[in-house]
């Protein structure tokens, strides 16, 4: 028996688009060769590529949101907003259940990305554009202020700025935050200043892998009071 969505009461034009989007990443993705890489650096070969985390761990990134009741959300490499949405809409739905404000921290340092993220979070209405607070260009600059405590941090960025965004990030991280790192397994080597950072013993993360394809790490901040 297929697992049921935890997207089922999300408006159907919503779950239409994300259907969409998804497909074309999917098709987008299958397009790129090694021989892309050849004459090219790995930057320039994604710089236009819409290329979403899969559905199935996006999915889960909204139960888990809901599940921790996440409201400030900071997303690190927002690319083409698929991800976004599905934050957007846990967060919504966290504030209209149990009160309060509610912000995703969306981030994106290649112009036409974030504007191909605006359309589609348009095409989604209110509900997700209201939650939104997109910071266009470095990171490294536009992280280094107006953050509150932080329920979650997605890291679905260029290995290389993971663990530098999750030490800028770090000193607002509530007890019991959540990071979530893509492709933890497929790209190990790439990940192992911060997969070593966050699995040292005190470091204050309790890690664990997920079982999805080419790895997904949940890491829980819960540093001995």
């Amino acid at each position: 028996m297929s697992s049921p969505s935890p997207l089922e009461g999300v408006a159907p034009h919503i779950r239409s688009l994300l259907t969409t989007l998804h497909k074309q990443s999917t098709t987008q993705e299958s397009a790129i060769t090694d021989a892309d890489f050849e004459s090219q650096t790995f930057d320039d070969v994604m710089r236009d590529k819409f290329i979403a985390l899969n559905e199935d761990k996006s999915q889960y990134l909204y139960q888990l949101c809901r599940i921790i009741n996440a409201k400030t959300v900071v997303e690190a490499g927002t690319s083409f907003g698929v991800s976004t949405i599905y934050l957007a809409l846990a967060v919504s739905a966290n504030v209209a259940a149990t009160g309060g404000t509610g912000r995703v921290i969306a981030t994106e340092n290649e112009p036409t990305k974030a504007a191909k993220a605006r359309e589609h979070w348009a095409q989604c209405g209110d509900v997700v554009t209201d939650v939104i607070d997109l910071r266009e260009g470095d990171l490294r600059e536009t992280l280094k202020s107006d953050i509150e405590a932080v329920d979650l941090l997605l890291l679905d960025i260029w290995t290389p700025m993971a663990l530098p965004t999750l030490k800028l990030i770090l000193p607002h991280m509530r007890y019991g935050a959540v990071v979530v790192a893509d492709n933890t397994i497929a790209a190990a080597e790439k990940y192992k200043e911060l997969l070593d950072f966050m699995r040292d013993p005190g470091s204050g993360f309790v890690n664990m892998t997920m079982p999805f394809s080419n790895g997904l790490e949940v890491s829980a901040y819960l540093p001995r009071q």
